[in-house]
């Protein structure tokens, strides 16, 4: 593997995740090279236009090229394309936010959402990441995979509060009962103060490829309210995954309409 092109590449990293411009001296100590290596992936970068210096000539940062590779793979990803129309009625019909993720290891990352017209709610960030194990749609997406895979991850479960699921037994359990009733809830385990209901994305193959959830604040997911939306949530990743060629439309258009009478009754 290229090293050059490695220390490169997180030289980029580090500065697309810096809240201000770094200096070369920091930059070094983050990475733990020598401030000439440093030196010389800058100026590679530099005139590569991946990277500015700021009017001191001291700080880096990354130039606008960075968003626009970002934004020309975003733009070919089908799943955003066929998900966003049934991602905004979700929202209309919930009233909460909707993220649509896919998996990268132990973290989802977030693609697309819509936000909550509603004053209080859960923020999050397009490309941003969570804990797989904690937030509804990494359960929603993790519950299918490899039962070897699930094993190799319960015995390193790091928590984010005091709700997340650590223990292995518990989180294998999880696991087997996002499976059978087809949705995940997170109940405060990525933030304590925040919950979520999210079912798996299928694709042609019937292979999960990501999730969709809502996120809200914990007063507004009480136990009847998350049954509700559980049944919405399930109903548009079916959609979702019918456009995809995986799925079942009349099934998912029967979760909708059973959800939506739920959350009227609650």
């Amino acid at each position: 593997m290229n090293n050059t092109l490695i220390k490169g590449l997180g030289v980029v990293e580090l500065l697309a995740h810096s809240a201000r411009p770094l200096g070369l001296t920091e930059i070094a100590a983050h990475m733990g090279l020598a401030k000439s290596n440093v030196h010389r992936l800058l100026q590679a970068l530099t005139d590569m236009n991946y990277v500015i210096r700021d009017a001191s000539g001291t700080g880096y940062s990354p130039s606008i090229k960075l968003w626009e590779l970002g934004s020309a793979v975003l733009a070919r990803l089908d799943l955003r394309r066929h998900a966003e129309a049934w991602m905004d009625q979700l929202m209309h019909t919930s009233g909460e936010s909707v993220h649509l993720s896919v998996l990268d290891g132990g973290e989802v990352v977030y693609v697309h959402k819509i936000d909550s017209p509603n004053p209080v709610r859960a923020y999050t960030q397009i490309g941003g990441r969570a804990l797989a194990h904690c937030v509804a749609t990494g359960k929603a997406m993790l519950a299918f995979q490899p039962e070897a895979a699930l094993q190799r991850m319960s015995a390193a479960l790091v928590p984010s509060t005091p709700n997340s699921i650590v223990d292995p037994a518990q989180f294998l359990q999880e696991m087997a009962k996002v499976r059978k009733q087809g949705y995940a809830v997170n109940r405060g385990e990525w933030r304590e103060t925040v919950c979520g209901v999210a079912a798996p994305i299928s694709d042609g193959n019937g292979q999960v490829i990501a999730a969709v959830g809502l996120s809200g604040p914990a007063e507004r997911f009480r136990p009847q309210r998350i049954k509700g939306f559980a049944e919405l949530v399930r109903g548009s990743a079916a959609e979702i995954s019918d456009s995809l060629g995986g799925g079942s439309r009349h099934g998912a258009l029967a979760l909708a309409a059973r959800g939506m009478a739920t959350l009227r009754r609650g």
